[in-house]
C-alpha cells in the first residue's frame, strides 16, 4: 500500500473509531425523557391506593436475575449517595409494590402517567414522591449509570429529602426488562 493509502486507511479508522465511540456502539435501552417528582405535603387529605391492579403480563422480579439486579442498585445508589454526603435510602416494600405496578405498566405505555392516564403516585399516594423510569437495560450498572447520566433522573436518586426507595423490573416474554424506581420521603 502506498504512502496516501496508509494516510486514507489510517484516518478512516479514526473516524470509524470516533463515530463508534461518539455515537454511542452499543444502546443499551432508553430512559424516559425526564424523571418526575411531586411535592411533599404534610397537610394533604387524600390518599389514592389502586388495590385493584396487579402486575399481569410478564411479573416484576420474575427472575433472580432480576431480584439480584434491583438489589445491586439499591446498594449502588446508596453508594453514591454516601459518598456525597447523603444518607443511605431504606428499602420499602410499599414502594416495591409500587414500583411493580408501574413496571408491569410501563410494558405497554412508557411513561409517567399511568395506562388510565392517572399519575404515577397513584398507585400508592401515601409513599410515592418521585420515580425513574427505564426499559430495554439487562444491567444493574448500565441502568444505573442512565440514570446517573440523565439530571433529572440523578436528581431524584440524590434528593436528601428522600428516605426511602423500591425498586421492580418487569420481564416481558421476550426478556427485556422494564425498571421503574420509586422515591419516598
Amino acid at each position: 500500500m502506498n504512502r496516501f493509502g496508509k494516510i486514507i486507511a489510517i484516518l478512516m479508522a479514526g473516524v470509524l473509531t470516533f463515530t463508534f465511540t461518539a455515537c454511542g456502539s452499543a444502546n443499551y435501552g432508553a430512559i424516559d425523557d425526564q424523571a418526575v417528582k411531586r411535592e411533599y405535603d404534610e397537610n394533604a387529605q387524600f390518599a389514592i391506593i389502586d388495590d385493584g391492579i396487579t402486575p399481569l403480563a410478564g411479573s416484576a422480579a420474575s427472575s433472580q436475575a432480576c431480584i439480584d439486579a434491583c438489589s445491586a442498585v439499591f446498594n449502588l445508589i446508596n453508594q453514591q449517595r454516601t459518598a456525597q454526603g447523603l444518607p443511605a435510602l431504606v428499602w420499602s416494600d410499599k414502594l416495591t409494590n409500587a414500583a411493580a405496578v408501574r413496571a408491569n405498566e410501563i410494558t405497554t405505555s412508557f411513561s409517567h402517567t399511568r395506562p388510565d392516564g392517572t399519575e404515577f403516585w397513584t398507585v400508592d399516594s401515601s409513599v410515592q414522591y418521585g420515580e425513574n423510569l427505564a426499559k430495554l437495560y439487562q444491567s444493574a450498572d448500565s441502568v444505573f449509570m442512565a440514570w446517573m447520566n440523565s439530571p433529572t433522573h440523578a436528581a431524584n436518586i440524590m434528593d436528601g429529602g428522600f428516605k426511602s426507595v423500591g425498586i421492580a423490573i418487569c420481564q416481558v416474554d421476550d426478556g427485556s426488562w422494564y425498571w421503574a424506581q420509586e422515591f419516598g420521603y
